[in-house]
């Protein structure tokens, strides 16, 4: 077992991880650095949210290594990764993941009252996320009546309500329209930069990997030289994929 370099705050070293015998990761290697916003990219299929996985503790992988600040993810009892999961990252998912019996704000506020941080300080932050992402005024309704965009909104507020040291974002704006699209992700990078919280996040899509500081293009479970994105989601399942390696 290999220590990571001291700035590197997730660094994973030959992850291995397949599906039900078919190939997920096969051997990827790479390191995060603080407050960086780093993209993983490539097409569906490619490994990318298996990768993210792996480097969160949702999955421990077959083989190879994960570091967190020069801890070993990969070593740790269940219970202690979900107490890293739920103290030091944050997660979004494609789909909001909103717990239907709580109100847009208590959605919001979860990370910080399974932390035991009282109702009124865990509304009063969950709250300023909510007006920063402009749906603080459905802060009293529950996720069913409002629409996706919204929903995932409330995903977004969520992860940065818990103050997180990484964010592990899963195609965060796959499912929304290009105007909320863009408001989302410049709120979500501008607040991510100005608190120092990094960032690894996958997509597909060559407009948001554009806002990060680094890509790492996947294909097949590997890293390669390159990638070629659509620009637009709308020529998603119509772009070939070309790398070298």
């Amino acid at each position: 077992m290999v220590a990571p370099p001291d700035n590197d705050v997730i660094w994973a070293r030959s992850l291995h991880h397949s599906h039900n015998g078919s190939p997920g990761l096969g051997g990827v290697s790479l390191g995060v650095r603080d407050a960086e916003i780093l993209a993983v990219t490539g097409p569906r299929g490619s490994g990318k949210t298996t990768l993210l996985h792996c480097l969160s503790g949702r999955l421990v992988p077959q083989e190879g290594e994960v570091w967190f600040n020069s801890v070993p993810v990969h070593t740790m009892a269940p219970r202690v990764r979900e107490q890293l999961r739920r103290e030091r990252f944050g997660w979004i998912a494609a789909d909001p993941e909103l717990v239907p019996e709580l109100t847009v704000w208590e959605n919001a506020a979860l990370p910080l009252l399974l932390r035991g941080v009282s109702h009124r300080a865990a509304r009063k932050a969950a709250t300023e996320w909510l007006e920063r992402l402009d749906i603080a005024a459905f802060a009293k309704k529950r996720p069913h009546a409002l629409l996706q965009a919204q929903r995932q909104r409330i995903s977004v507020a969520r992860a940065l309500c818990g103050a997180p040291t990484v964010i592990f974002a899963d195609e965060p704006t796959a499912t929304l329209h290009r105007a909320d699209r863009a408001q989302v992700l410049r709120t979500f990078t501008t607040a991510a930069r100005s608190h120092g919280i990094t960032v690894v996040l996958a997509t597909h899509d060559a407009e948001v990997a554009a806002l990060a500081d680094r890509t790492v293009p996947m294909l097949d479970g590997r890293c390669v030289a390159t990638v070629t994105l659509p620009s637009k989601p709308e020529a998603e399942g119509r772009a070939a994929c070309s790398l070298s390696v």
